[in-house]
């Protein structure tokens, strides 16, 4: 079935709308590339992500070859999409699921998982794949402990390039007409790039296949090393792709090239491209976009056809790359675009956003108020208006000195008022105006105070960054 007649004539079940997924040109997240670049939205798969292509195809094999029996049971190690293909595809054949999954990932993919009636087990990210508590060892375990159970076994099943060979090759040479130049792409298990490489090299020897790789897998540094390097893989955030391990299903001799990605690029480039093209994608999907704009940019060639997965639906992905509370805590929002206001939303803490004295106060008090918040300075605010401001320490020295000043109003020892700024002011602008007269700002969003921010606030968050 052509992508042109899709959907004129209604389908026998939900697992016939798997594939044959658009082919989109990214317009924004170009601007000054010459080279057309496209994406592949594999989030149209009812499944939402390119994995879908591959479960249907490997249960059918096991049943095939005698494997898997009625009521049996599938078992796999997922970062959660090749979950739910599987998932879909057992729940129409009857089959009960077991996955395995890191605790790295996200919350959305163990509650989907689990709303296709899979059972989930989270194991933890931080130990070697051949650890017995490792995602992959525990599924093996399980599959071999399990009666009537198969491992789909996604790294090592060449029914999953095969599928992509089968699919996706095919597509991208229709919908190019043979054009395609650069088809870039991410290993997880491998089945993309190998099987989708495979078919177009077949159909045309000239294009380039470009491998995408976060920054701590290793798959690309063995790709540059032809295999001689086999180096330790280190935690990075991006979900479902790269490795640290070389996965059977991946075929490195497909590669002509292999770019390193860095989590904070491809995340910023998934929110791009979700806000700038309306491709609500995943973090997987950022990497191998920012990978095909360099080949884009370097190729500089009008006649040129770049092609780009767009992995899976940013839906997976709220509560961590969009979610900015996390992408603050994992220091990946650009420093100079973050404001203050959102620099007082992400201090939280147990003491008010604004503790201020007014000037009609005693100095008693506002020494109290200081030592009951546990903070060492005050704004002194007449209303809405900063008119001064006063410290524990200057306060201190003087009501040790006469005892008198004690009683004494706030506005009789006053310093100077804090400087009042907009919430929209970049953090670094207001580095630059805390200085020894300037121990603190007040942040204002639409003329009314909405907190103080101190030299300790913004030294803490430029160590954080």
């Amino acid at each position: 079935m052509t992508d042109h007649i899709r959907h004129r004539q209604p389908y026998a079940n939900v697992l016939e709308t798997i594939g044959w997924t658009p082919l989109i040109r990214l317009t924004r997240v170009t601007q000054g590339i010459r080279t057309p670049v496209y994406g592949k939205a594999e989030f149209f798969n009812p499944g939402g992500s390119v994995k879908d292509r591959i479960g249907l195809p490997m249960i059918e094999e096991f049943e095939r070859t005698g494997q898997l029996k009625p009521g049996g049971t599938i078992v796999e190690s997922t970062s959660g999409n090749t979950g739910v293909g599987l998932a879909i595809a057992a729940g129409l054949k009857g089959y009960k699921c077991i996955f395995t999954m890191p605790d790295k990932m996200s919350q959305e993919k163990v509650r989907l998982l689990k709303a296709f009636g899979a059972e989930v087990i989270i194991t933890p990210t931080a130990v070697p794949p051949d650890h017995p508590d490792s995602y992959t060892s525990m599924a093996k375990r399980i599959a071999g402990e399990t009666p009537n159970a198969v491992l789909a076994n996604q790294f090592y099943n060449m029914t999953n390039p095969t599928a992509h060979y089968e699919t996706t090759g095919p597509e991208l040479w229709e919908q190019t007409n043979g054009t395609i130049t650069h088809f870039v792409a991410g290993a997880g298990t491998g089945g993309t790039i190998s099987g989708v490489g495979r078919y177009l090299k077949e159909k045309n020897p000239k294009v380039q296949i470009v491998g995408a790789d976060p920054m701590g897998s290793i798959l690309a540094e063995v790709w540059r090393s032809n295999g001689a390097n086999k180096p330790q893989g280190s935690p990075y955030k991006v979900e479902g792709i790269g490795q640290d391990k070389l996965p059977g299903a991946l075929d490195l001799s497909l590669i002509d090239e292999y770019q390193t990605v860095s989590d904070h690029d491809a995340f910023a480039l998934a929110r791009r491209l979700t806000r700038e093209e309306g491709l609500f994608v995943g973090g997987s999907a950022g990497l191998i976009a920012h990978a095909a704009l360099n080949v884009a940019r370097r190729i500089n060639d009008p006649e040129a056809c770049v092609v780009t997965v767009l992995c899976d639906t940013g839906e997976r992905y709220l509560s961590k790359l969009y979610n900015e509370e996390w992408m603050r805590e994992n220091q990946m929002l650009d420093a100079e675009k973050m404001t203050l206001g959102q620099l007082l939303s992400a201090k939280g803490g147990e003491i008010p956003a604004l503790v201020s004295t007014g000037p009609g106060a005693s100095v008693r008090q506002a020494l109290g108020l200081m030592s009951f918040h546990n903070v060492s300075q005050l704004p002194v605010m007449d209303g809405a208006n900063c008119v001064g401001s006063v410290s524990e320490s200057v306060l201190s020295v003087r009501g040790l000195e006469d005892t008198k000043v004690l009683e004494r109003s706030v506005s009789d020892v006053m310093d100077s008022p804090f400087p009042v700024v907009d919430t929209a002011m970049p953090v670094d602008a207001a580095v630059k105006m805390l200085g020894r007269n300037n121990p603190a700002v007040l942040v204002r969003d639409h003329g009314t105070v909405q907190g103080i921010l101190t030299r300790s606030d913004l030294l803490q968050f430029l160590m954080a960054r």
